[in-house]
This record gives C-alpha cells, structure tokens and sequence, in this order.
C-alpha cells in the first residue's frame, strides 16, 4: 500500500516534510478536507514527488499513522511494586497528550482516515495494539505478583481502558481527572491510588 522509503538524503529530507506537511493537514483541516496541493506546498515539493511515493491520500494517512506522524505510536506503563498506582500513571499520561496541542485532533482524523479504508484501519490498530499491549502486559504482571485476581481478563480491560479513552477523544470530550477515577474504579472496581 505504502512505498518504501527514500534512501537519498535529499528525498529522505523531502519524505519527512511530506509526513510532517500531512501532520499538520490532518490537524487544521482534518480527514476529509485533506489537500495533497497544500501538503506539497508545505513540504516544498511539486505535487508529483507525493503522488510518486504514495498514490492516493489513504497511502500517506496510512504511511503517517505508521510512522507515529499522527498518534503518539505507544505511551509507556510503569513497572512498580503496585499495578493499580501504574495503570493510574499511565491514565494520567494519556490525558495529558491528549491536552497536547492538535493530539486530539490528529487522533480524530486517523480515526475518520481508519472509517473510510481498510488499509488505513488496520494501520491504524497497530498502533493503537501497542497501547494496549503495554498494558496487557502489565496488568497480567499484576495478575502474576497477586495483585489482581487469576482470572482477570487484562486483554479486555486494556481494550476498556483504551477504547474509553478514545471515544472521549472522538466525542469532543476532555479527558478530566473525574473521568479518570471513575474508569479506574470501573476497571478495578475500587479507587484510584496515589501516582506520587
């Protein structure tokens, strides 16, 4: 679907620009009015040199999602000697980009990008897999240190925590520390710890 990537320096400086000029398309204008004249404008090339490398605005959304131009690819879990006070970090982490400026408006246009292709879908669940990965791994580390129940289903708690979060994102809604507590006594059924 992508092609692959420059090797010379000066296409590789040219690429970059184009993933960056498509970046900041994404976040000022959004999926759908995407412009591959103003991207190449920005990039300082001719609108040619992006369509040689990517053939249709799906390709370069796809190739942006990937490369970690549009989302931030993974935020990382702590590892403590406590699970809930990690996975209450990495809530907090999450809100905080969130806040960044244009996160969660690159992150609603890779997800219109991922409605409309289904290329750019599964782009764009590698990318939100190694979110949940991350804590997977680190709520069943909690379930191997006794921590949580064995039976603790960490693959759709993550997938909870996750999609929540996004669907906050998605729906214009800020990701407050209220919010927070609350998703974290759902996932843990009791209250959030102390993350200092």
């Amino acid at each position: 679907m992508t092609t692959a990537r420059p090797g010379r320096s000066r296409s590789e400086t040219a690429w970059k620009a184009i993933l960056a000029a498509t970046r900041d398309e994404l976040a000022t204008q959004g999926f759908d009015r995407l412009s591959i004249d103003r991207i190449a404008s920005a990039a300082g090339v001719g609108k040619q040199t992006v369509y040689r490398w990517y053939p249709s605005k799906n390709a370069l959304v796809a190739e942006c999602i990937l490369r970690g131009y549009v989302i931030t690819p993974s935020i990382g879990v702590a590892d403590s000697d406590d699970v809930r006070r990690d996975v209450a970090r990495w809530l907090e982490d999450f809100a905080a980009g969130s806040r960044q400026p244009n996160a969660a408006a690159l992150i609603r246009a890779g997800t219109a990008a991922a409605a409309e292709d289904p290329d750019i879908a599964a782009r764009y669940q590698e990318v939100v897999s190694a979110n949940e990965d991350a804590l997977v791994s680190r709520l069943e580390r909690g379930v191997g240190a006794g921590q949580l129940p064995g039976d603790t289903p960490t693959a759709a708690l993550a997938e909870t925590i996750v999609g929540s979060l996004l669907y906050r994102v998605l729906t214009r809604q800020d990701i407050t520390p209220e919010y927070t507590d609350d998703l974290f006594r759902v996932v843990f059924g009791d209250r959030r710890r102390s993350v200092s």
